[in-house]
């Protein structure tokens, strides 16, 4: 007998029903419902046979899913169902104890934990090795001059690989989310049942343990009404699939005919169904577009939450495809942005001969009349009226004769001439985190060390 004697509307069934998404968490609720097992087992609510039975059981039915021999029966509304219904056919009644002092609130609760804290891990992983290759690039180019830019104009000149290390720390950070959420990730709801506790004195904290959190959640009701390890994971992926996506967009730029900076290689770039002479850098473009894909996941979840009264509702069980989608889409995401990174290539020359630019010393013919004492603000104007003189009688910097240097200003002398030669204004930024080859030698070292940091 049931409060509710009518069945269900097949329409019905259709809207409640989240097997078709869910049953990718069955490793995590065969997982928690062994150590729940193992806790009814403490209590008296089974013998040490019945557990027996019950992990065996749990067991074959993972052994089940993991071959996708696992069948769906039609009364299976989701992964909690599934397995507690295949269980009882495979050791009998039995199954049926497992559901005591537990509630699909607090099962699902701490299933989605367990999934956000592993794909934690592995993105982070994936965060580290994408790392690892940029590193790599920068040693291999640490001195490969190239213009740097503001506006997407050409604003002053550095070094290749002080330019890649630029996303190195990105993803640094990014890492560093991950594992914020990961940690942030680490109370178990289990144990909760429906909102208000049960009526079992569980052993919370071993349950937690054996599961790898680091202690039980303290309330019941926040327990089951939190996605916050979900948002905190798509916060996280949100602005890694950003960082990604100016990464892609750099390619994208670099590779064009105007630029030529750099060439995918042939296994990621794809070519045009009509223009035969096409090579198209199809992975980066891609890159640059799955960042708003990951942060519609992040907004979607937090629009299902919103407003949201507590403990529980049927609205959280929208948490999951946002958060499957995410998974998904960054790990593909920085595995590919890796692979991409490994064949790319770069033209020393083309790079060379853009960041040979003269204008791009502007700023420091700038400071060599600050350090004759003219104020900033002054010197910036001289220096304008001498790009203008050469912009507009089609010459270089270092072309301007030294009676032209005189009538913009007397503190010009040969010293602006030994600026401009052999692109010295590199060189010249020797501050902390500048891009002078003894600064990018210090930050390779503190990017090494950083790395070895990543997951520890």
């Amino acid at each position: 007998m049931t409060r509710l004697p009518e069945p269900q509307d097949p329409l019905f069934q259709r809207l409640n029903s989240s097997i078709s998404f869910d049953i990718r968490l069955w490793p995590q609720d065969v997982r928690v419902s062994k150590v729940h097992a193992r806790r009814l087992r403490d209590v008296g609510v089974v013998d040490d046979a019945e557990l027996a039975e019950l992990e065996r059981g749990l067991d074959a039915v993972a052994a089940e899913l993991e071959s996708g021999s696992f069948e769906v029966a039609g009364g299976d509304e989701d992964v909690h169902m599934a397995i507690e219904r295949r269980l009882t056919e495979l050791v009998g009644p039995v199954g049926g104890k497992l559901h005591t002092a537990r509630s699909r609130n607090d099962q699902v609760a701490t299933d989605v934990a367990l999934f956000v804290r592993d794909h934690c891990k592995r993105a982070i992983e994936l965060t580290a090795a994408l790392m690892g290759r940029l590193l790599d690039l920068a040693e291999r180019h640490a001195d490969w001059p190239m213009p740097g830019y503001t506006h997407l104009q050409r604003a002053q000149a550095v070094y290749l690989g002080h330019h890649l290390l630029a996303y190195f720390w990105m993803l640094r950070r990014d890492a560093e989310r991950f594992a914020a959420a990961r940690r942030l990730a680490g109370e178990m709801p289990l144990g909760s049942g429906a909102l208000a506790g049960v009526d079992w004195e569980l052993d919370r904290a071993e349950a937690a343990r054996e599961l790898g959190f680091d202690r039980p959640a303290p309330n019941s009701i926040d327990a089951v009404a939190s996605r916050d390890a979900a948002l905190d994971y798509l916060a996280a992926a949100t602005l890694c699939a950003t960082h990604l996506s100016r990464l892609g967009a750099e390619v994208v730029l670099w590779s064009t005919e105007e630029f030529g900076f750099c060439e995918p290689a042939d296994d990621f770039a794809s070519g045009s169904s009509i223009m035969p002479q096409k090579k198209n850098p199809d992975a980066a473009e891609l890159l640059r577009a799955k960042a708003p894909r990951v942060a519609g996941d992040l907004m979607r979840l937090v629009g299902v939450l919103h407003a949201l009264p507590l403990a529980y509702s049927k609205d959280l069980q929208e948490d999951k495809e946002a958060l499957f989608d995410a998974v998904d889409t960054i790990e593909l995401s920085l595995e590919a942005a890796e692979r991409m990174l490994a064949g790319l290539r770069f033209d020393r020359e083309r790079l060379a001969e853009a960041a040979d630019d003269e204008m791009l010393a502007a700023t420091d013919i700038a400071d060599l009349l600050v350090r004759r004492g003219m104020p900033f603000r002054e010197a910036h104007g001289v220096v304008g009226g001498l790009v203008r003189t050469a912009t507009e009688s089609g010459r270089r910097l270092s072309e301007l004769d030294p009676e032209e240097l005189r009538k913009h200003s007397e503190l010009l002398d040969d010293s602006y001439y030994e600026i401009l030669r052999d692109r010295g204004w590199i060189e010249s930024k020797r501050s902390s985190g500048g891009t002078s080859s003894d600064a990018i030698a210090v930050q390779l070292e503190e990017a090494r060390a950083a790395l070895a940091e990543v997951g520890r």
